[in-house]
């Protein structure tokens, strides 16, 4: 009797760990990141500033400090050139997926960010089910009587800025995107313009009257933006000059008399303060850092990273004269491209100084190729036609160059040249008459053929790589400096990143 009794509570206590142990699994699971400290207890700052590196993780923000210390301390020295954001008192990091993919995409990763919930990608501020709508930390801030910003170097009605004041149920509705900005009460966008104002099948009332109609103020000339101040009103500011994309241009291609990510982020500042106020929050985005990404080019990620850097003096500048009640948060939305610091091609070494012999992006590449393909046939088409204009953009030259013996490692190797034959030989075909295979899908992607072909073999040459023509599953990191730096640390998801900004703003969060 006593024996079966003690083997009936051996076994009742085996069942009994079988069964917490299951539970603290599915615990674990369930939980996620989320066992961080999202409580602040502690002074409120009067003054948020988030800024948002699209497609920026690690290797983004790494290879923008290697460059700068090559450029600073030259090719002898293996040192970085910090930036300032990465030298905040405080870096944590998160993680990037969305409700159904650990690859997300910016409507919902931005959504995650500025609402505190998963979604699905190509979603704004909406659910799974898209019939419930999330209000973004944007609106609970203007609601308390913050005034509110919105700065993007891409289309202000591109997905991440969209998430800080739209609701919808996919990020392709531009128009719609659009007419929320129009007919919001924030007080300041600036930057890129709109995609289909006027509507997809221009049908429909431009957005830039609906926002008149409702109290702002549309400047898109360099003397209107500079001379904006706290006395303008609700404000929307376009750039002169933008791209096909209504983007402002690659930083690598910007006119050093064209405005840039960091003048808007200044303009934001001087339009939103006001020592009587509340204060404010403003979100600065820095779009094109993914896009340069996607297609696989560093020198034009590199430059548009050191872009965003600029931008962020402006708000450390404030921060110094506002310092008891600024908070300045710096992160990523995901990675993009797989980008990599090293390369089978240069093993244990890296050239990153070869980076700065590009002189313009594959975008602007591209319209030198449209213009070699309106005068030249393709069965005329030679690589030979196109070295100069390569040298010129990438600094990729050919064993007879007469600089081939001072710019060793720039000499196009037999492999590389044959590289470069084989896509312009795809290039010189109408986009929409190529044959992909599967092959060439992974070799171009949706880029024009050659242009990214001379990236990726200058990214190799610099010790470069790259996996993707799309987003990554890799976290990002996250820093802060100001009032409640602090809740920052740590490991976490990229709600949380609401969830502390919610708690150290004293939000309600239904």
């Amino acid at each position: 009797m006593f024996k079966n009794r003690k083997g009936i509570i051996t076994i009742c206590i085996s069942l009994l760990f079988i069964i917490t142990l299951l539970f603290a699994s599915i615990y674990a699971n369930n939980i996620g990141y989320s066992n961080t400290n999202n409580k602040y207890h502690g002074k409120t700052p009067k003054y948020i500033f988030l800024f948002i590196g699209d497609g920026m993780s690690y290797a983004q923000i790494n290879s923008a400090e290697i460059y700068s210390g090559k450029q600073l301390y030259g090719n002898d020295t293996v040192n970085v050139k910090r930036l300032n954001f990465t030298e905040f008192p405080v870096e944590g990091t998160c993680t990037t997926f969305d409700k159904e993919s650990f690859i997300p995409d910016s409507a919902s990763t931005a959504t995650a960010i500025a609402t505190g919930n998963k979604t699905l990608s190509g979603t704004i501020n909406m659910d799974s089910t898209k019939t419930i709508t999330y209000k973004p930390i944007s609106e609970l801030l203007k609601a308390k009587g913050y005034k509110i910003g919105v700065v993007s170097s891409v289309s202000i009605n591109h997905a991440t800025p969209a998430a800080f004041y739209a609701h919808q149920p996919s990020r392709n509705n531009y128009y719609d995107i659009a007419v929320e900005l129009a007919t919001s009460n924030f007080d300041y966008f600036g930057g890129g313009g709109f995609k289909q104002p006027t509507g997809k099948d221009n049908d429909q009332p431009d957005v830039i009257d609906i926002a008149r109609d409702n109290g702002f103020k549309y400047v898109n000339s360099k003397e209107e933006i500079m001379s904006l101040n706290n006395n303008s009103g609700k404000v929307i500011a376009v750039n002169p000059k933008l791209d096909s994309s209504k983007a402002l241009p690659y930083e690598i291609d910007r006119n050093e008399n064209d405005l840039s990510l960091a003048n808007y982020t200044k303009k934001g500042i001087d339009v939103l303060y006001n020592r009587k106020s509340e204060g404010f929050f403003m979100m600065v985005e820095a779009g094109k850092i993914d896009w340069a990404c996607h297609a696989n080019d560093a020198g034009a990620s590199i430059n548009d990273t050191l872009a965003f850097e600029s931008s962020i003096d402006e708000a450390i500048a404030f921060q110094k004269k506002h310092p008891r009640e600024t908070l300045i948060i710096v992160t990523g939305d995901h990675e993009c491209g797989g980008m990599t610091l090293g390369f089978a091609g240069t093993a244990y070494e890296t050239f990153f100084d070869e980076i700065s012999h590009q002189t313009n992006s594959y975008l602007e590449f591209d319209k030198i190729i449209s213009e070699y393909k309106n005068t030249t046939s393709k069965e005329d088409a030679t690589l030979e036609d196109l070295l100069p204009v390569i040298k010129d953009s990438f600094g990729l030259i050919v064993s007879t160059d007469s600089s081939a013996s001072e710019n060793p490692n720039m000499v196009l190797s037999d492999f590389e040249i044959q590289k470069l034959k084989d896509s312009l030989v795809q290039t010189m075909i109408n986009q929409d008459e190529r044959n992909y295979d599967d092959n060439d899908k992974l070799l171009y992607g949706e880029y024009e053929p050659l242009s990214v072909t001379l990236t990726h073999i200058l990214n190799n040459k610099a010790g470069i790589g790259w996996t993707s023509y799309s987003h990554t599953a890799l976290p990002i990191p996250v820093y802060a400096k100001g009032i409640g730096e602090d809740i920052f640390d740590g490991s976490y998801d990229n709600t949380d990143i609401f969830k502390k900004l919610a708690s150290i703003m004293e939000l309600r969060v239904e």
